[in-house]
């Protein structure tokens, strides 16, 4: 039996040439695979470079806990959120002082240390004390003690200059801390040639702190006109000082 229609499609006339498809659904698929693959490192690239405190804004905003997050994890979260404050744009968190310091990214910490370290004012400090300043200019980031280390492990500066030793550094004296009218230094002044009214000495007491002066006129030097400058007029008006200070004389 003949196909009369298959004999009439074969003898039909075709003007224009129709582009053969030569691709097949394996490929499809597997381009498919690749453009998934790219959209998940695309936003794992995004997730790096989210801000470590973005929990706690979501939390702080819109009350949104994190999913991944279950047991001791979300009990320890709604902890520490309770230490923080948005005050849109910026996020603050209260330390153990009370004092409330601006929550900053690594990448910015960076910068930060790089100021409190290694600037005019910075003076090149170990961490410890770069953390110090880094906390009164109120900065505050979870990994900046390791952060401060690092940094200073890569400072030119500290590296050529190393540890000083003892025999670099300077001579230290101890300063001892007093009160105004603790410390008097004495003498006498004299002999005056003619006398005042019998009087050839001044013997004159100086307070250390503030500089005050007093004085009395006597006729001689002796330990007798030191204890009448003291029991009349010292201990009066001022108390027991803590130390006096005079030249050594015998009187």
């Amino acid at each position: 039996v003949e196909n009369s229609v298959a004999d009439h499609l074969s003898r039909m006339k075709i003007d224009e040439e129709v582009p053969i498809n030569d691709s097949l659904p394996e490929e499809q698929l597997m381009a498919l695979e690749v453009i998934k693959t790219k959209l998940d490192d695309a936003y794992a690239l995004k997730d790096e470079r989210l801000p470590w405190y973005v929990d706690f804004v979501n939390y702080l905003v819109s009350g949104e806990i994190p999913e991944d997050i279950s047991g001791y994890k979300k009990k320890k979260f709604l902890r520490d959120v309770c230490h923080y404050y948005w005050d849109e744009p910026y996020l603050f968190r209260r330390g153990n002082d009370g004092l409330f310091r601006r929550c900053v990214a690594e990448a910015e910490g960076e910068d930060i240390l790089r100021h409190c370290h290694g600037s005019s004012y910075g003076g090149h400090f170990a961490v410890f004390k770069t953390v110090q300043k880094v906390l009164q200019a109120g900065f505050w980031w979870p990994s900046m003690f390791k952060d401060a280390h690092d940094h200073i492990a890569k400072c030119d500066a500290c590296q050529r200059a190393g540890n000083i030793s003892m025999r670099n550094e300077m001579p230290q004296n101890p300063i001892i801390v007093v009160e105004i009218f603790d410390v008097w230094g004495i003498d006498f002044v004299g002999p005056f040639n003619p006398a005042s009214h019998g009087n050839s000495y001044i013997l004159v007491a100086v307070d250390y702190v503030s500089k005050w002066v007093e004085a009395i006129a006597a006729p001689t030097n002796d330990a007798k006109v030191v204890l009448k400058l003291f029991n009349t007029i010292i201990f009066p008006r001022f108390g027991v000082p803590r130390c006096v200070i005079s030249d050594g004389g015998s009187h």
